[in-house]
């Protein structure tokens, strides 16, 4: 029996999805940029996909532009943000960024940029106070703010539509990393004020190497990969057909399931069973981010004491895939960025790991992941209390 719950990482494609890039490479091989029939068929692919991805979002078809991925998108819509508004030279963001956001900020951060790193409350929910004195004090002088959705590690949700509101009034572009909650939740893109939200095919059963931008019209934002007109002259390079095909399919099958409420029911209690039999069967284990507001299918779960690295070693062998909110180098298992700004203590945050689902996930993978998983901490346990008492 095998269990995988590693979903934030990336997730399983779908059927559907595969079969529409074979199609797709098989008989819509050619260039979508050239205008014999064999390239309009291409191009014609291309835009019902932006249509589906469109409408899982909850924007116009023309406010998508398809990207190599989530990592990219974000950084080309901060990048021109940045680029449109050299009045503004000055970016605000967050410590509890996915390393796409929070690497850049850090490196523009070194070689220059302002970068004003907002403040949360201890549960990683951004303080809306801390952010309105920001904003009146240098709203002026930034030019995007950019705060995900859904963390990648808690799965805490950000009040995006609040802080959607007050970069508006101050004049700021607003840009969300949506991977994780996109395909995930409902979304209307238009309604909440957004400039520029940003999601990855393979985060919601489509293929990886294919993401995309929502933008506002008339966003301050620059296109940041001139030499093409292709994606109505926002990112030159020619367009990814079957990855793009995929990511449409894969948006109208989410649609479909975050539209049926009653047949998802069963797949957002998976996380709490699970967190609710390893609190009770593994003394001493903490759930981060407990009382926040939370994707339903995300837990981070720690074992203080323990090193998540040899937690998730034996996980695998017994057939669990998990991930770490830390990251294994050079033999040392470091806290997560993440976990570190929102003060979790060490020995919390390096007995942390990440367990999450999809709407794939199986009733037998989470009995199965709640048999093992106590088990092997017990062993772990036994372990490190016997190393202890050997060494005295």
């Amino acid at each position: 029996m095998q269990a995988y719950l590693d979903c934030n990482a990336t997730t399983q494609p779908l059927p559907e999805v595969i079969d529409a890039m074979h199609s797709c490479l098989r008989d819509r091989w050619a260039n979508p940029s050239s205008v014999h029939r064999a390239g309009v068929d291409a191009r014609h692919a291309i835009e019902l996909a932006r249509e589906q991805v469109a409408g899982l979002i909850g924007c116009a078809p023309r406010a998508v532009t398809f990207t190599s991925g989530g990592t990219e998108a974000a950084q080309r819509v901060i990048l021109g943000a940045i680029a449109a508004r050299s009045e503004r030279p000055a970016i605000a963001t967050s410590a509890l960024e996915h390393s796409a956001v929070r690497d850049l900020a850090q490196s523009l951060e070194a070689r220059g940029t302002t970068v004003h790193w907002l403040r949360h409350h201890a549960d990683g929910v951004v303080d809306l106070d801390a952010l309105d004195a920001l904003l009146a004090e240098h709203g002026a002088a930034i030019s995007v703010l950019s705060l995900m959705w859904a963390n990648n590690e808690t799965g805490v949700i950000q009040p995006i539509a609040e802080v959607a509101a007050r970069c508006r009034a101050a004049g700021v572009v607003f840009h969300t990393d949506a991977v994780q909650w996109t395909g995930r939740e409902r979304t209307d893109w238009s309604a909440l004020g957004i400039d520029a939200l940003t999601c990855s095919a393979h985060k919601l059963h489509g293929p990886k190497g294919v993401g995309a931008i929502a933008m506002r019209t008339g966003a301050p934002i620059e296109p940041i990969l001139p030499g093409g007109p292709q994606e109505l002259g926002r990112r030159a390079g020619t367009e990814n057909v079957p990855g793009i095909v995929g990511f449409g399919v894969a948006a109208e099958a989410a649609r479909a399931w975050i539209e049926g409420d009653a047949a998802n029911a069963p797949c957002r209690r998976m996380i709490t069973t699970l967190e609710r039999a390893i609190l009770a069967a593994v003394p001493g284990s903490i759930v981060n981010a407990a009382a926040s507001p939370r994707l339903w299918n995300t837990t981070s779960v720690a074992f203080p004491g323990l090193e998540a690295e040899a937690i998730l070693l034996l996980l695998s062998e017994r057939g669990v895939a998990a991930s770490a909110g830390a990251a294994c180098s050079s033999g040392s298992l470091e806290p997560s960025p993440v976990l570190r700004a929102m003060g979790v203590p060490e020995p919390v945050a390096h007995g942390t790991i990440r367990l999450s689902v999809s709407r794939l996930t199986t009733a037998d993978e989470i009995d199965h992941a709640m048999r093992l998983i106590p088990a092997c901490i017990e062993r772990l346990g036994l372990s490190s209390s016997a190393s202890v008492r050997g060494s005295r």
